[in-house]
């Protein structure tokens, strides 16, 4: 019998590499590259997701301020306009869901997951996507707002607290489609169950009123969602210095300490929809 005794160098040859991190940066911007190359790579699909914010700022919010007026101390059409923005995030991020699943069917992703990376990189590269054409449809919308009349006060501070909210709202919603996404086998049912989940919310989020208007049920509703606190910080941070919309949401006389809390409500569904986006992908890309 004969014992065959391989040396330590030889077995390290032998072993696959592990992945330097430097590794894991490049497969992220290879796979953000791509999806990116996947989902905008004629300029239709870059303009066409413009004409909704556009429409929005020009259209709905001055019809809407003409026949509201000054609105609680503050200007409507500035109010609507950041209301706004709780639509167009919600379904720029869940429609992004669909390259997921065409991905799935008829794109190269079993390729991908060959990759000696984490698989996970490959759904925050879909994020980073999904994120950068939501930050295009905003800054349509403050330039149109602003071009028919809006006015914001952006302040360093400000501009960070708005920032951070509507990077956590998109986080959730396309945590939330990535997740349908490769739950659901068609893109047909995805379709159906997407605009539910990214309209109904935007409805009870203070987005056209405070939630304090609607019946008492449906503001302990309001405040259960994230879309209401990540509003509400948002127009701390760019219209509303005294935080009425977190007032309504905490009752509390410390504006900073009730936005904090509205931002920490937001942070923590942003990290429950990452961390679910990505184990999801995990156990089902393999199937």
């Amino acid at each position: 019998m004969t014992t065959l005794t391989i040396d330590q160098p030889v077995r390290e040859r032998l072993a696959p590499p592990r992945p330097a991190r430097t590794g894991y940066l490049s497969a992220f911007r290879t796979f953000a590259r791509r999806r990116m190359l996947l989902s905008a790579h004629t300029p239709r699909e870059i303009l066409v997701p413009l004409t909704t914010p556009i429409l929005f700022a020009d259209v709905i919010a001055p019809a809407l301020a003409k026949s509201i007026g000054h609105f609680g101390g503050l200007d409507y059409t500035s109010f609507v306009a950041i209301g706004t923005i709780g639509l167009l995030v919600p379904l720029s991020c869940m429609f992004a869901g669909i390259g997921v699943i065409a991905d799935r069917e008829h794109g190269a992703r079993q390729d991908l997951l060959a990759a000696p990376v984490p698989r996970g990189l490959m759904v925050f590269g879909n994020l980073a996507v999904a994120l950068d054409v939501s930050a295009l449809q905003v800054s349509a919308l403050f330039v149109a707002a602003t071009l028919r009349g809006s006015h914001f006060h952006a302040s360093t501070s400000g501009v960070a607290w708005f920032a951070t909210a509507v990077l956590g709202i998109g986080v959730i919603m396309y945590g939330m489609a990535e997740t349908l996404a490769n739950k659901m086998p068609s893109q047909e049912e995805f379709i159906g169950a997407a605009p539910a989940l990214a309209l109904v919310p935007w409805f009870f989020a203070g987005s056209f009123f405070p939630i304090s208007a609607m019946p008492a049920p449906l503001t302990v509703l309001a405040k259960v969602l994230p879309l209401t606190h990540a509003l509400a910080v948002m127009r701390y941070g760019l219209l509303d210095g005294h935080g009425s919309g977190l007032h309504d949401i905490w009752g509390m006389t410390n504006t900073t300490a009730m936005a904090c809390l509205s931002l920490g409500v937001v942070v923590l569904f942003a990290a429950v929809f990452a961390l679910l986006s990505t184990r999801v992908f995990a156990r089902t890309a393999v199937k």
